[in-house]
């Protein structure tokens, strides 16, 4: 896979600088992106600015939660922003995205129809598909044993080689689906039984990580934690005894999409940063590099994968029949989840 994606890249350069010796290429201003960490082929970045002249500004965030809080803080500006589902459903209601203007996403053509018209932006007007995905647990046989559910990091057995998501949503989400609720549920029991479960887990963890998972299951200081499929794909280089699953009682399955700030001081740019991104050559060649699903049609044919990579990446009818997206719930909700995780951490 890397040797196809090291020659496409090549490609690629090839065909950016014989089309900059042929024409002008001027410097036209800058682009801020904020997106998650570990999550693109930083390469794009610098074909993008070769052949747009534009510069961009990268910065990173963990989680959904912790970029919502520095866009609220405010003081900083960002151009691009590359939220999951529900946190752009959550963006749109409090009026922080602007509408796009497709006439400059013309690659807005090759994202999935299954993609479009999805409940956290139904119009279409926010955002642009980048990656979709899973989650599940990656683990270490040899270590915790074959695992098949949620119940593998609750299990007292496996106590401090147990690390766990350091965000609300995704660990109350994993609480909830193991007891058979919604993770969508706004019930107070249901939410409480949840909460109770993790104040119980909290005894047996390792501790609570986002992308410190990578040191840690790579290396062998923990043995099995829940994360995003792509990532596992990248881990399973530097550790190919570590294995995936999604949990027999189903799980997260996500879209993370490209949007725009209603305060960008660079709108087109921004555009024209997405476009580039949705594009055949650049999706399939971040897609292989990051692990994540791209949401360009033209892009499975493009990506040379053994059994397991392909699995993850394009999981079954039946195991997405099992999984469940994250919506946007009601301020109430949010705020049961934020005071919640203030006691679990405290």
């Amino acid at each position: 896979m890397k040797k196809f994606v090291a020659s496409l890249l090549s490609l690629m350069l090839l065909m950016s600088l014989f089309s900059a010796c042929g024409g002008k290429k001027s410097e036209n201003g800058l682009v801020n992106v904020y997106n998650w960490g570990e999550y693109i082929d930083l390469d794009l970045i610098k074909q993008f600015e070769s052949e747009t002249g534009i510069k961009v500004n990268y910065k990173t965030y963990e989680s959904n939660e912790q970029m919502y809080s520095v866009l609220r803080q405010g003081g900083v500006s960002y151009d691009v922003v590359i939220p999951s589902d529900y946190m752009i459903s959550r963006l749109i209601n409090e009026d922080m995205l602007a509408e796009l203007n497709f006439d400059n996403i013309p690659n807005y053509s090759l994202i999935d129809e299954s993609l479009k018209n999805m409940d956290y932006d139904p119009l279409n007007k926010f955002s642009v598909p980048y990656m979709w995905g899973t989650v599940g647990i990656i683990y270490d046989p040899a270590i915790v044993g074959e695992v098949d559910s949620w119940s593998a990091l609750f299990d007292a057995e496996n106590s401090g080689k147990i690390l766990m998501f350091d965000n609300s949503r995704d660990a109350m989400g994993i609480a909830l689906k193991y007891l058979g609720y919604s993770m969508n549920t706004t019930d107070r029991e249901e939410l409480g039984e949840a909460f109770a479960l993790l104040q119980q887990q909290k005894s047996i963890l390792q501790g609570y990580v986002m992308d410190q998972i990578f040191d840690k299951l790579e290396t062998g200081e923990a043995a099995i934690g829940p994360y995003y499929a792509g990532d596992y794909l990248i881990m399973r280089e530097a550790n190919p005894n570590l294995k995936f699953c999604i949990p027999e009682e189903g799980s997260n399955v996500f879209v993370d999409a490209m949007c725009i700030l209603k305060n960008a001081e660079n709108k087109e740019n921004a555009e024209k940063f997405i476009n580039f991104m949705s594009g055949t050559e650049q999706s399939a060649a971040n897609s292989e590099f990051i692990g994540y699903t791209s949401p360009n049609i033209e892009v499975e044919a493009l990506i040379e994968g053994d059994e397991t990579v392909m699995s993850v990446m394009y999981p079954s009818e039946e195991i997405l029949a099992i999984c469940e997206s994250f919506v946007s719930l009601p301020q109430e909700t949010l705020d049961y989840y934020d005071s919640i995780w203030v006691k679990l951490k405290s």
